[in-house]
């Protein structure tokens, strides 16, 4: 079943691991439909949300790959909606 969801990241401090992060993405560009990042330059964290479509393992497969990187925090929320015609 296709649902929609947001996963929400959160990079501590030393931002090289922002490679890995895009790699990670881009491995699952086909659920991203949306991104927003923002900078918090004060506080040493960079803010992340993305709106996900796809199947609840596709999903918990992102927010697992991205939750197992150093200096990421990673929480993912799905609606209960189920979407016809979606990534099937």
């Amino acid at each position: 079943m296709t649902r929609i969801g947001v996963i929400g990241i959160v990079v501590e401090g030393d931002r090289t691991v922002s490679i890995e992060l895009q790699k990670i993405l881009s491995d699952f560009n086909q659920i991203i439909i949306g991104r927003m990042g923002v900078p918090d330059q004060s506080s040493d964290i960079s803010a992340i949300s993305l709106i996900v479509k796809g199947k609840n393992e596709e999903i918990n497969a992102l927010s697992g790959r991205i939750g197992r990187l150093r200096n990421v925090k990673v929480k993912s929320a799905l609606t209960s909606v189920e979407i016809q015609g979606g990534n099937e």
